[in-house]
């Protein structure tokens, strides 16, 4: 008898274990997690409406409806409620399989795409070396559909402000390989269609698929790791920011993230002495030029972002000019995402509830604004060794969260100049601060968001566009040729232009 237990239990364990994204998962299921996922998103989310009018998501919802009609499996459902996560439009909207499906995922052998690729110059390119397509290689179809295609349909899987395509790129330039998976499923080969850098002819060649951890093994040398390698780095204390001088009248302060920390921590302490520091000496010695990169800054903690911002303006500022959230209770607590057992959570929210109601208190037309005592609403000053020369702002894709939110304040100045790329993250507001988590209660998909609608204080720009992330006033990327030669296109343009300018 025990060995007959025994036996089945290896039988039920293996089929547990067995379990895919390609399994049959019943419509009726669907509907139900896709009630669920509604209502919540009404209840809690103040972003919903923030980039959509009601019609276009209630038209959503209902085309969502019709899908499930049309679906059969787990992977189907997952695919639909991705695609509402990111028409909402916000970065910090996430929605992803629960922990069982991701080890089995890692463990597929095959059916994954080769080669990392990487937005440069207007194409999608090979962003591997020594592989059977050239680096650099232009890719121009993947089993017969159009480059441009494939990606459009991988885009719902990593969301962004508004409808921001360019920070879309970085979760590509990640993660292709499994986002292609997602939307097509696995396959033993790729028909490749491309063009070698500096041809025009079309070459075809059908090369294997691998499995999931080879294709990670494969981004983790891609050919572009030294230029992008510090957006996906663990970084230490001192790695995180940095100022050198260029020459008599130019500096450089590079700030890689704002996760330092904040007003209690001795790291963030330590950031404010750098700051003083590298601004006095810029003061004493009369720099008239200072480039600002944050090309890689995909957000962290306050106060961080408002205290550099306040070395680098001459006007009163604040956090936000206005900030609510939707709810007064924490609501669908049985669907949180939490440990703790379904029967405590009452209390265990109790103490969340009373910092959202002792800080948003102030009730208009079913929202909960911040009153004025709150610290985002702190009237903020420049400080004594504030730099009021030439500022020229680095951007790219990667800005985000606070990181966008003090490019946008920059931005704002009269002194700054923005060179690079378009920002994931919004100019003039966003949803952040705090993060709620869902568990759907059938396919056990998990979904976040950020509950704060923030206004930010900046000022109305006619180049600035509400949906969009920050617009450059030089749009600058990285051209081909310099990106095979790990070249700074954007930094070298910057120098020229502060050249250009110091001799007018």
């Amino acid at each position: 008898m025990k060995n007959y237990l025994s036996l089945l239990f290896v039988i039920m364990s293996n089929v547990i274990l067995a379990q895919s994204i390609e399994d049959t998962f019943p419509q009726k299921k669907m509907y139900k997690d896709l009630e669920v996922f509604k209502n919540i998103r009404l209840k809690a989310n103040s972003g919903l409406y923030k980039y959509r009018t009601k019609e276009q998501i209630d038209s959503i919802y209902h085309w969502a409806e019709k899908e499930i009609g049309k679906s059969n499996t787990y992977l189907d459902f997952y695919n639909i409620i991705c695609q509402l996560t990111d028409f909402e439009g916000s970065l910090h909207n996430d929605t992803g399989l629960p922990e069982k499906h991701l080890k089995n995922l890692r463990k597929e052998s095959y059916g994954y795409f080769p080669y990392p690729i990487k937005w440069i110059d207007g194409k999608w390119i090979i962003n591997y070396e020594n592989g059977e397509i050239p680096l650099g290689s232009e890719i121009v179809e993947i089993n017969g559909i159009p480059i441009s295609e494939v990606v459009l349909n991988l885009y719902k899987y990593y969301t962004t402000d508004g409808q921001n395509i360019t920070g879309k790129r970085i979760g590509v330039r990640t993660h292709f390989s499994k986002f292609y998976r997602f939307n097509y499923g696995q396959q033993e080969k790729f028909h490749v269609t491309f063009k070698v850098h500096t041809s025009n002819l079309e070459e075809r060649k059908t090369i294997k698929s691998v499995g999931y951890s080879e294709y990670y093994k494969r981004f983790n040398n891609r050919y572009s790791k030294p230029f992008d390698q510090i957006y996906y780095a663990d970084l230490k204390d001192e790695q995180k920011y940095k100022y050198e001088q260029i020459d008599t009248s130019t500096g450089l302060l590079t700030v890689y993230t704002f996760s330092m920390g904040n007003e209690t921590t001795e790291e963030h302490k330590s950031y404010l002495v750098f700051l003083d520091s590298i601004f006095s000496n810029i003061k004493n010695k009369n720099i008239k030029n200072l480039i600002v990169d944050i090309r890689q800054n995909g957000g962290g903690t306050d106060p961080n972002d408002l205290v550099t911002y306040s070395y680098l303006t001459q006007r009163n500022f604040q956090e936000n000019q206005q900030a609510w959230i939707s709810f007064k209770k924490m609501p669908y607590l049985k669907y949180a995402y939490t440990k703790i057992p379904r029967f405590l959570r009452p209390l265990g929210v109790g103490r969340y509830n009373k910092m959202f109601q002792e800080d948003f208190y102030l009730e208009k037309e079913n929202r909960f604004y911040q009153g004025p005592l709150s610290g985002d609403h702190k009237i903020r000053e420049p400080n004594r060794n504030a730099f009021t020369g030439n500022i020229y702002l680095l951007t790219s894709p990667a800005v985000a969260s606070a990181g966008s939110l003090f490019a946008a304040m920059v931005t704002g100045n009269e002194n700054a100049t923005v060179i690079g790329e378009e920002t994931m993250g919004g100019y003039y507001g966003h949803n952040g601060h705090t993060p709620l988590g869902y568990i759907l209660p059938k396919s056990k998909v998990e979904t976040f968001f950020s509950v704060v609608n923030l206004e930010q204080d900046v000022p109305k720009k006619s180049n600035q566009i509400y949906y969009r992330g920050i617009i450059p006033d030089y749009e600058v990327s990285q051209t081909t040729e310099d990106y095979l030669n790990q070249k700074d296109t954007q930094m070298n343009f910057v120098l020229d232009l502060i050249k250009r300018n110091s001799a007018e």
